[in-house]
C-alpha cells in the first residue's frame, strides 16, 4: 500500500440552513437588518481524514450520519461550508441508486453518456462497451430505458460501467446491497483485483463487508468522525454502540412483573434509524418477542422457549420468499441464524401490498448473562441464490438472564456440569 495521499479531507463542513416554511426563505432575503429565519444544520461537522494509494476504506455509521454528504463532497457534487477536500485523479461513483444516469435513457446509451462525463471520446467508449455488457450481464434490456429495470438490474449496469472508465478512484455508497448473491461476489472479487492499483472508498452497513474487504474504517456519527482505525476493532464498537442505543427505548434492567409482561401483544414497529440492507422490495414492518404465555418480553432466560413474530410488507409480487434471524452479541459476533430454507419449510408466494405474519418458535440457547440482538431479514429463491429483499440490523434487542450464583465469562453457559474428584 503506498503512503501517497489520494483523498483529503481537512476541517470540512458542511452545514444547511432550515426553514419551518417556505416563505421564510424570501422574508430573510428581503429583511432590511438581515434577520435570521433558519436553523443551522451540521451534516458534517470539522471532520479530517486522508486517504492512501491503494487503499480500500469503509465508512460506517447510522443513516443520517454524514456519510453520504462526505462522499457527495468528495465527488463535487456538493461543496463544502469550510474546510478544504483535495483529490487527485479521475473518481467514479455510485452513489444512490440512478444517480448520474437519465432514466428515460437506454442502458447502452447511459453507458455512452457515462463516458462522455468521464471525459472519453465515442471511440474509446466503443472499446469498453464489450467488457461492460459482459460484466452487467443484463442481456436485451440493455436496449431499454433504464426507469423500466429492477434495482438489481440498474446496480449491474452501473457497477460495470463505474469500473470499466478507468478510474483512479471508485466510490460506492451501500450501492452493492441489492441484487443477487452471486453478482455481489462477482463485484467483491472485481473490487479485489480492482485495488491493486486503485483507490476504494465504500459506505457499508454489512460489518461483514468492512471487515474482509477494508484496510480501514472511519465510524461517523452525527456529522462527526467519532473513529479511524482497524476495520475489526472500529466494527465492534460499532455494533456495541448500535445495541446500547437501541436498549435505551426500553427498560431491561430488571424482570418485569407477569401482569407488565402480559400486557402489551402489540408488534413493535421498526425503528427507523436502524441500518437496513436489501432492494426494499419487502419491507420489514415490526418484531416482537413473546414468551409461552403468549406475553411480550425482552427478558428471557437460556432453555426458555420463545415466539419471534416478525411482520411484513411485499411491495410486489414475490416467490418463493425465505424468512429468518440472526442472533448476535453486543459486540456483532454471530452466535446463531436460522431461515425457513434451511429449516426446509416452503412458504407461499407474496402477493403485491401484501401484509404478512411470520412467527419462529425455538429455545434460547445456553447464552450467558448479558444483552443480545436478533436481526431478522426476508429474501427469494434458495440458500445458495437469493435475493436479499430487506435485513435489518440489530431490529430487537433482549436480555438473558440466569440463575447461577455466580456469573463466569464467555458467551455461553454450561448448565449442571457433574464434578467429581476421582483422587
Amino acid at each position: 500500500m503506498s503512503s501517497k495521499k489520494i483523498i483529503s479531507l481537512s476541517n470540512v463542513t458542511k452545514i444547511y440552513k432550515l426553514y419551518d416554511e417556505p416563505i421564510d426563505r424570501l422574508k430573510e432575503a428581503l429583511h432590511p437588518f438581515r434577520k435570521k429565519y433558519h436553523r443551522e444544520f451540521y451534516a458534517v461537522n470539522n471532520v479530517s481524514f486522508h486517504v492512501n494509494k491503494n487503499e480500500i476504506v469503509g465508512l460506517i455509521g447510522k443513516n443520517g450520519s454524514g456519510k453520504s454528504t462526505i462522499l457527495k463532497m468528495i465527488t463535487g457534487i456538493l461543496n463544502p461550508s469550510d474546510g478544504a477536500i483535495q483529490v487527485e485523479g479521475k473518481v467514479s461513483a455510485l452513489l444512490e441508486l440512478g444517480a448520474g444516469f437519465n432514466p428515460d435513457y437506454t442502458g447502452m446509451e447511459n453507458i455512452y453518456l457515462h463516458g462522455a462525463i468521464m471525459g472519453f471520446t465515442k471511440e474509446e467508449i466503443d472499446l469498453k462497451v464489450s467488457e461492460i455488457l459482459s460484466f452487467a450481464d443484463i442481456g436485451e434490456f440493455i436496449n431499454q430505458p433504464v426507469k423500466m429495470y429492477s434495482s438489481g438490474m440498474f446496480v449491474r449496469l452501473a457497477f460495470a460501467v463505474a469500473i470499466n472508465v478507468n478510474p483512479d478512484i471508485l466510490i460506492i455508497d451501500e450501492a452493492l446491497s441489492v441484487g443477487d448473491v452471486k453478482f455481489q461476489q462477482k463485484c467483491f472479487r472485481k473490487i479485489e483485483e480492482f485495488k491493486r492499483d486503485k483507490t476504494i472508498l465504500v459506505v457499508s452497513h454489512d460489518m461483514g463487508v468492512i471487515t474482509k474487504y477494508c484496510d480501514r474504517a472511519i465510524w461517523i456519527n452525527e456529522g462527526t468522525l467519532l473513529h479511524d482505525g482497524s476495520p475489526v476493532e472500529i466494527s465492534k464498537k460499532y455494533q456495541a454502540f448500535m445495541i446500547d442505543s437501541t436498549l435505551t427505548k426500553y427498560d431491561t434492567t430488571s424482570e418485569p412483573s407477569v401482569n407488565s409482561a402480559h400486557a402489551d401483544n402489540t408488534i413493535d414497529p421498526i425503528d427507523s434509524n436502524l441500518d437496513v440492507l436489501g432492494d426494499q422490495k419487502v419491507e420489514i414492518l415490526g418484531i416482537a418477542m413473546f414468551d409461552q404465555e403468549n406475553g411480550k418480553t425482552l427478558i428471557v432466560y437460556p432453555g426458555q422457549i420463545v415466539k419471534i413474530v416478525l411482520k411484513v410488507k411485499s411491495h410486489t409480487h414475490i416467490q418463493a420468499p425465505i424468512v429468518g434471524f440472526t442472533i448476535k452479541d453486543r459486540l456483532g459476533t454471530i452466535l446463531a441464524q436460522c431461515n425457513s430454507f434451511v429449516q426446509d419449510k416452503m412458504l407461499l408466494d407474496l402477493a403485491e401490498n401484501q401484509v404478512s405474519m411470520f412467527t419462529f418458535t425455538f429455545h434460547i440457547p445456553q447464552l450467558n448473562q448479558g444483552r443480545y440482538s436478533i436481526s431478522p431479514a426476508i429474501a427469494s429463491g434458495t440458500q445458495d441464490e437469493h435475493v436479499q429483499h430487506c435485513w435489518v440490523h440489530d431490529a430487537l434487542v433482549f436480555q438473558v438472564l440466569n440463575k447461577q450464583k455466580y456469573h463466569l465469562e464467555g458467551i455461553l453457559v454450561l448448565d449442571e456440569v457433574d464434578i467429581n474428584q476421582i483422587s
